[in-house]
């Protein structure tokens, strides 16, 4: 018995006709019969709507080269990407591996990179950083304003980027990238217990003001920028302080600051941290010394109002004595003084003149 087997394509498909499992051609649109009695024959109709030859024996329909002139393929190594764009609109990344894509139906373009350039750079790099599948196959790292991107690849520095996002092909090359934040920062050094010259012990707290200025150093030189500026700080205010006695730390810490920041900037300045200020914000005593400081400061105000009330009546004292001389050689100014003394009693109270014997008498006449 003859069996026959039809196989209807429509017209916007294609057949792959395959008999006895190896691929045979292309079927066009249209009604197909086939003699078939061992039932070896198998046609897989698929729709060219859909771009994407998604099939089993894709490397068999390749291979014969039924697909050339109607779809496009593309064997990418692997250290090739390809970027598919259908219809004018950006579609999707392909990694390494063989692709078919039918160009009867639908406007496909493919775009073959070499990732060996690990940095992926394109006219269109917003659009195809937003697209579904990119995770796959790129890193996408977005260096915010005001920091850099330091980037390494295979363990050797390449470059330094700005603000803006950067993409990187993934099993390619080892790549490390920094984002390093190039704004001004301040740290707080504080709670260090420290002796000075004349064996006091305090504890003092400090702030620092630094920025970046050097990116690739302070990613290569040190692990963490900023736990260097501390650490180096807590070096620093050790040795500085130490050579100062403990009024000249009290009364001037603007000179403390700035050996601070001498010894400190040089060292900071070899992994890329340009220090901008050091300042003393805080100097706490010991309970004892703070009583003892406290008495030595009442006892010297004391002095000092003493000697101040002795520089008064000094004062006064000499200001009576030169008032005398001048009375004394002056007889009329003594009249007019005694003539002031009476007129303030009179006109602040009620003044009673008795006159009694004659020279008394005379006296208060000559007196008013």
């Amino acid at each position: 018995m003859i069996l026959i087997k039809t196989v209807k394509i429509r017209s916007y498909e294609k057949g792959l006709y395959f008999r006895d499992g190896e691929f045979q051609g292309l079927l066009e649109p249209g009604r197909h019969w086939f003699v078939d009695p061992l039932f070896k024959v198998k046609v897989d109709a698929v729709s060219q709507r859909t771009p994407w030859i998604m099939h089993e024996d894709l490397d068999l329909i390749v291979k014969s080269g039924a697909l050339e002139g109607q779809a496009s393929v593309v064997d990418l190594k692997d250290n090739q990407r390809a970027l598919v764009w259908i219809d004018g609109r950006f579609e999707t990344v392909l990694g390494p591996g063989l692709y078919a894509l039918w160009t009867q139906v639908r406007d496909v373009q493919v775009d073959i990179v070499d990732a060996r350039q690990v940095r992926f750079e394109h006219e269109y790099f917003n659009l195809i950083a937003k697209s579904t599948n990119v995770d796959s196959e790129l890193n996408i790292s977005t260096v915010e304003p005001g920091c850099a991107g330091v980037y390494f690849q295979d363990g050797t520095y390449v470059e330094t980027l700005g603000p803006g996002r950067c993409m990187f092909w993934k099993n390619v090359g080892k790549v490390k990238f920094y984002h390093v934040d190039m704004r001004e920062k301040v740290v707080d050094v504080s709670g260090q217990e420290i002796m000075t010259s004349d064996k006091v012990t305090l504890r003092l707290n400090s702030v620092i003001t630094y920025r970046v200025v050097d990116a690739l150093k302070s990613v290569s030189i040190v692990d963490d920028s900023k736990q260097a500026v501390y650490r180096e700080a807590q070096l620093a205010l050790r040795a500085v302080v130490g050579t100062f006695d403990l009024d000249t730390l009290l009364s001037d810490k603007e000179k403390v600051a700035k050996d601070l920041e001498d010894t400190i900037k040089d060292r900071a300045a070899a992994f890329g941290i340009d220090v901008l200020s050091i300042g003393i914000r805080d100097v706490i005593l010991p309970g004892d010394m703070k009583d003892m400081m406290n008495k030595v400061i009442e006892a010297r105000k004391a002095a000092d109002a003493n000697l101040i009330m002795r520089r008064e009546e000094t004062a006064a004292m000499r200001s009576q004595a030169n008032t005398a001389k001048l009375l004394d050689s002056n007889p009329t100014l003594m009249r007019l003084r005694e003539l002031d003394v009476l007129e303030k009693i009179a006109g602040n109270s009620k003044l009673n003149v008795v006159l009694g014997e004659k020279g008394l008498a005379d006296r208060v006449v000559n007196l008013l």
